[in-house]
């Protein structure tokens, strides 16, 4: 199981949450195959990222 990062991280924990929303019901939309597991974790420097397992 290896995850992939999205490229950008957000200020807020609200943003990376809209994200992982989009994600989620995006993917059917545009015929890609539906991520595994979606998850928003938190770096180091305390801003918010997003991750997920194709």
């Amino acid at each position: 199981m290896a995850w992939v990062y999205w490229v950008r991280l957000y200020e807020s924990k609200f943003q990376a949450g809209c994200l992982v929303k989009r994600m989620e019901n995006d993917w059917w939309i545009y015929g890609y195959q539906s991520p595994r597991e979606i998850e928003v974790f938190r770096s180091r420097k305390g801003r918010y990222g997003v991750r997920f397992v194709p």
